[in-house]
Order: structure tokens, then C-alpha cells, then sequence
């Protein structure tokens, strides 16, 4: 029932907002340059290895060694829009209904994160990674990574069809209000290095 209802509302989304879709990757492509596209490795079901996709929100400035400036030289206003609003996450609706993520599960991290996680940590790898979470409509990037895991885990133990639609309705929620999009201090979120615990 969760893998229909991922297939479903992702293709409608996807037909839904085919216009704004596309009106996002031609602004992207003015305003940041090529690729629209961003690709990443990252562990899905059972740490599986996918690529995420999602539209571009950094320029790709390096310093004078070659290495990219950190993410608070790199985010232009216009990124800040598009993670504001979600709207760079829509192309990985695409990865919805390829079967590499679902709606709502824990967000897919970075796979550098998968040597650091404890016991209780790791599980949250035991369900198909989501474009939106119980993390997520729990204050997003503004808790720590410990709380972030707490909340992974907990709907590991407890998800359902209804909490899902309830996260999704609550996600809706967050983005109109843009609460809790980047932790105090730093552009996006600071890297995971492991639990003190």
C-alpha cells in the first residue's frame, strides 16, 4: 500500500507541477549554470548506495587549491529560495518512483555518516529513506543530529499508512511556514562526526 500511494502522488505531483517544474530548471540554469541537476550518493533501504537527485542550489566557486568554497560562499539568495520553499527537492520524486525513496520515511544522508552511526542509530536504515520524515516536521535542521536519529528510530518502530499521511500534511505545514530550514549559525547544517554517546 505505501509503495502505490508513493507511485501514485508522485507521478500527480509530477504532472501537477510539470509547468513549475520546468520554470525552476530554466531558472537554475540562468542563474546558477549547468547542470541543473544535482546528483549524490546516498544510503537508502539497507544502506543500499542510490543517487538522489534534486535541482541545483550552489554555484560551484572553488578556492585558488581547486577545492569548493565552503556552502555559506557558495549559497546565493536564489538557492536560499529554493531550499526555503522545498522546491529543489522535487526531482527526487524521480527517485519515488524508482523505488530508491519513498514520500516519508528518515532523510538519506551522507554515505561518509554510514561508519558513524551507534546501534540505535543505524536503524533508521531498516525503512526506505523519505523526501520528508518524522525529523523533518520536528524542527528540520534547527535539532541536533542526536535528536534527528531519536526521531528516525522511533518511526522505524511506529510507521503506518496514517502516520504517514500525517507527516506529509504536517510537511506541507513547515514549508508554507519555512520553520526550521537551517541550524542557527551555519548556512545549512553542520556535518554528523559521530555520537558523544
Amino acid at each position: 500500500m505505501k509503495r502505490c500511494f508513493d507511485i501514485v502522488i508522485a507521478l500527480l505531483t509530477l504532472l501537477l507541477l510539470g509547468i513549475p517544474i520546468l520554470t525552476v530548471a530554466i531558472l537554475v540554469r540562468i542563474k546558477l549554470g549547468s547542470p541543473v541537476l544535482y546528483s549524490q550518493e546516498r544510503p537508502g533501504l539497507n544502506s543500499k548506495i542510490f543517487k538522489i537527485y534534486k535541482f541545483r542550489s550552489m554555484t560551484n566557486e572553488c578556492d585558488e587549491s581547486g577545492e569548493l568554497l565552503p556552502d555559506s560562499k557558495r549559497l546565493t539568495n536564489f538557492g536560499k529560495a529554493l531550499r526555503s520553499t522545498s522546491l529543489d527537492e522535487l526531482p527526487a520524486l524521480w527517485n519515488v518512483i524508482k523505488g530508491d525513496l519513498s514520500l516519508v520515511g528518515p532523510r538519506p544522508l551522507l554515505v561518509e555518516y554510514l561508519p558513524l552511526y551507534n546501534e540505535e542509530q543505524v536503524r533508521r536504515h531498516n525503512v526506505k529513506p523519505g523526501i520528508t520524515g518524522w525529523a523533518q516536521v520536528n524542527g528540520r535542521n534547527a535539532i541536533s543530529w542526536e535528536q534527528k536519529f531519536i526521531f528516525d528510530a522511533w518511526y522505524v518502530d511506529n510507521y503506518s499508512f496514517l502516520l504517514d499521511i500525517k507527516i506529509l500534511l504536517l510537511t506541507v505545514k513547515k514549508v508554507l511556514l519555512k520553520d526550521g530550514i537551517v541550524e542557527d549559525g551555519v548556512a545549512t547544517m553542520t556535518k554528523f562526526t559521530g555520537s558523544k554517546l
